[in-house]
């Protein structure tokens, strides 16, 4: 969690999701949305800008729900 209160999340898998891209869980629950993309190209990390409030993510594995 960010001193603004996104969640900053380290992907896992290429490629790199547009921002406003929706992160879900594993319920496809709404978490919120893709705010920025930070770091190395290599091994990048996004910003999301949760909807939800006062739920734990830390340690919780999200989705990208991208709209086709």
């Amino acid at each position: 969690m960010s001193k603004s209160g996104n969640l900053i999340v380290r992907l896992e898998q290429p490629p790199v999701p547009a921002e406003r891209t929706r992160v879900v869980d594993y319920k496809i629950k709404r978490i919120g949305t893709v705010n920025s993309i930070l770091g190395p190209v290599k091994s990048p990390y996004v910003s999301v800008k949760p909807e939800v409030a006062g739920e734990g993510f830390a340690g919780r594995v999200l989705y990208l729900l991208e709209d086709n």
